[in-house]
């Protein structure tokens, strides 16, 4: 990867980061007037009217005859299955459990993908991942007044970290089948009719269909779910399918530990609350962990680079061609 194309794909990963690390301004703008499953489904909601707005208007094209489904089923399914598993998994447990098991999403992205795509990562790029995990964790430990584990839940968002982890790595796995936005279609329409019913299905059950549109009563609400599906869904999960045709699995991963370290920052910035010494810390050591995973893996071709001659040089130019029919999605 030369470095004007490096600049621009960690420039997405800093987009990637901010937009996930602000979602939590939306939810809890969300959470006093709607239900979890209510603010999934208008997440969902509002991502599936943007997706259909840009291909009615031709900005986008999805066209998906003649290839083979399968791998695009699976690779959305996990996602949908993170989002419905941490859902789940958050009526048991509280959100600081949560945000411990997803910090360690970028492990189990590197194991996954060592097992099923060969991405062996080297002793120091584990150091930097290991870095970057116990410091988003320590960060949030820290934080917390109270640490409780309800086994149940514990074990649902476990699951959700896993499928997360399987999801990134599928999105990596199919990125020459694939395009970025063709997969966020997947996961957006899928993820639309899941959530719908699964609302129709509880709403029958509980007699409470009525309160479908009740949230939207509430102005503040229809903005944070606006940009919670099209900032966070749309968009996040077109620069994340992006991100994994470019980086490494655990390289792509490891950005979402920055968004929750953003999150973080952002409620002592914009909320007011107490900024603790820990806080910078943790984040620098985050930061840190990030920025020598990325650096640590470009110290081999730098270095081929200075002592090759030309059949290196041939190498290289291969690479670089790969990585273009990659991001074309060819």
């Amino acid at each position: 990867m030369d470095q004007k194309h490096q600049v621009k794909v960690y420039g997405i990963a800093v987009v990637f980061s901010i937009l996930v690390g602000f979602s939590f301004l939306g939810v809890k703008t969300c959470v006093p007037v709607a239900n979890s499953l209510q603010i999934l489904v208008h997440r969902y909601n509002f991502a599936f009217l943007a997706i259909l707005l840009l291909m009615v208007f031709r900005v986008v094209r999805v066209d998906l005859r003649g290839r083979s489904k399968k791998n695009l089923v699976l690779t959305a399914g996990t996602y949908i299955g993170f989002m419905a598993l941490q859902v789940v998994g958050m009526f048991y447990s509280t959100s600081i459990e949560a945000s411990i098991l997803f910090a360690i999403v970028p492990i189990l992205a590197q194991i996954i993908a060592a097992v099923f795509l060969g991405e062996k990562a080297t002793l120091i790029q584990n150091m930097f991942v290991s870095l970057s995990v116990a410091a988003l964790i320590v960060m949030l430990v820290m934080g917390s007044t109270s640490l409780t584990f309800h086994a149940g839940g514990t074990i649902l968002l476990l699951l959700s970290s896993v499928c997360m982890a399987v999801s990134n790595v599928f999105m990596r796995y199919v990125r020459a089948e694939y395009r970025p936005i063709e997969i966020s279609t997947a996961i957006i329409i899928g993820g639309w009719a899941v959530f719908n019913i699964a609302f129709l299905i509880q709403g029958a059950v509980q007699g409470t269909l009525g309160t479908y549109f009740a949230p939207f009563h509430h102005p503040e609400f229809v903005i944070a779910a606006a940009y919670l599906g099209v900032g966070c869904i749309l968009l996040s999960a077109q620069l994340m399918s992006y991100l994994l045709s470019q980086l490494a699995a655990v390289k792509a991963t490891i950005f979402g530990n920055v968004s929750t370290a953003i999150s973080i920052i952002a409620g002592v910035v914009i909320l007011g609350e107490p900024l603790m010494p820990y806080h910078i810390i943790c984040a620098a050591l985050i930061i840190a962990g990030v920025v020598g995973l990325g650096v640590s893996g470009n110290r081999p071709e730098k270095k081929a680079k200075k002592e090759g001659g030309n059949t290196q040089k041939t190498q290289i130019m291969e690479e670089n061609k790969d990585e273009i029919q990659i991001s074309d999605g060819k």
